[in-house]
């Protein structure tokens, strides 16, 4: 509600009514206000002073001292013009107009984008996007040689990448050789920046994309994955390289240690040898016929140790036992044993004293049962010896035959005796 509009009291802006219904009472306001300076006026020159003192102590107090934090500085103009630099803590300053502190961060990274179409030696056209990164290093440069910072930074970055990009070939941008690009980069801005006095250092440079436009962009793709399979390629073949060799280098090195053990072996063997064999010449000069059986035996035994079977194709033969006829009764029955032509026992050859005992025993076992049988049968049977002799007789009609002679043969050829 309005405080002049009905039912509002008829109260003042001021929040004071008047009380009545009646309207505001100007002059009695106006009365009161020339009666309050009044008062004020009549303490006279002195309280003036005092009020004057008063706001030249707070403007003093306010006013003429500077904070400085750890990482600013403070640039002090006199009248507008450079005074001094003031380095972090608390600071007197004489107070505004007459000096003026501004704070400059020295430690604080600044940044600036941009992207633009650059021609480029070849004269292809290549679009890149760049990013600068600068710090303060001058405060006093930095605020009064140039206006925009920022501004200055920016074209000074898009004239030193266009240096940089036009000195450099399409296939040179797009192949991935992106450092050297930014150290030249960084280095021609820096000394652009440092002739015109700017007082700032750039910290990094970045190209953020490099690429064709995109009407050619297919293509340059097509020779970014062809340049990308070549180094994958040569990287593959580096490690394979990286990995053949020293297995190649190991293998050198066991087959030459081997040679030359093989070497140092064969060199000790035929020493021995030779030292062997001259002493043998001394024994076989010494007694010739003992040294060559002695030789021979040797050889057999060596040649004949590894051996479980023997044949003798000299002295084989076939071998056929007949039954005897008993007195008085049926023959006594006899297993015929033959020998096949060619193979004998395997005791006609020497062989080692364990191999020769089993030989003598396996000899003895097979002709002793027939020796028994063959005395026993002329003790008790002198008349029929004859018989016996026939009968060896046909055996060695059977020894004497071919081996493709059957029994029948050889008992034809004994009855036509």
């Amino acid at each position: 509600m309005a405080w002049n509009e009905p039912g509002g009291g008829q109260r003042d802006p001021w929040g004071r009514g008047t009380g009545g219904g009646k309207g505001p009472d100007l002059e009695a306001w106006l009365k009161r206000l020339r009666q309050r300076l009044g008062n004020f006026r009549g303490g006279g020159a002195g309280g003036v002073g005092t009020i004057i003192v008063a706001l030249l102590l707070a403007w003093l107090l306010f006013d003429s001292w500077a904070v400085i934090n750890a990482s600013q500085v403070g640039v002090v103009t006199r009248f507008g013009a450079y005074d001094r630099t003031l380095p972090p803590g608390f600071h007197f300053v004489l107070p505004r107009p007459i000096e003026t502190v501004r704070k400059v961060d020295m430690t604080s990274v600044r940044s600036v984008s941009d992207k633009m179409q650059m021609l480029t030696k070849d004269e292809n056209i290549v679009q890149v996007d760049f990013n600068i990164q600068y710090q303060v290093n001058n405060a006093e440069q930095y605020l009064f040689s140039m206006q925009d910072p920022d501004e200055a930074v920016r074209q000074a970055a898009e004239a030193s990448v266009r240096r940089v990009v036009g000195a450099s070939t399409m296939d040179t941008i797009l192949s991935g050789e992106g450092a050297a690009m930014v150290a030249a980069t960084q280095q021609s801005l820096q000394q652009l920046l440092n002739s015109y006095n700017t007082g700032i250092t750039i910290t990094e440079v970045n190209f953020q994309n490099i690429s064709p436009p995109a009407e050619v962009k297919a293509a340059f793709d097509d020779v970014n994955r062809a340049r990308e399979d070549k180094q994958r390629i040569e990287d593959e073949a580096k490690a394979y390289a990286s990995k053949i060799l020293p297995e190649a280098r190991g293998n050198v090195a066991r087959i030459v240690a081997s040679a030359q053990a093989y070497e140092i072996t064969r060199e000790v063997r035929a020493q021995g040898d030779s030292q062997r064999f001259l002493a043998m010449l001394k024994e076989y000069r010494a007694a010739p016929a003992v040294t060559r059986k002695r030789l021979w035996l040797e050889t057999i035994e060596q040649v004949m140790a590894a051996n479980t079977k023997v044949v003798d194709e000299g002295t084989g033969r076939n071998l056929i036992y007949l039954p005897l006829p008993h007195s008085g009764g049926a023959p006594a029955p006899a297993t015929p044993t033959a020998l096949l032509p060619g193979v004998a026992l395997n005791c006609r050859r020497p062989r080692p004293a364990a191999a020769r005992r089993r030989c003598r025993k396996a000899r003895f076992r097979s002709a002793r049962p027939a020796a028994r049988r063959e005395v026993s049968h002329e003790q008790a049977h002198p008349h029929r010896h004859r018989r016996v002799a026939g009968a060896a007789r046909l055996q060695q009609h059977v020894h004497r035959a071919p081996g493709s002679v059957g029994i029948a043969a050889a008992v034809r050829a004994h009855r036509a005796q």
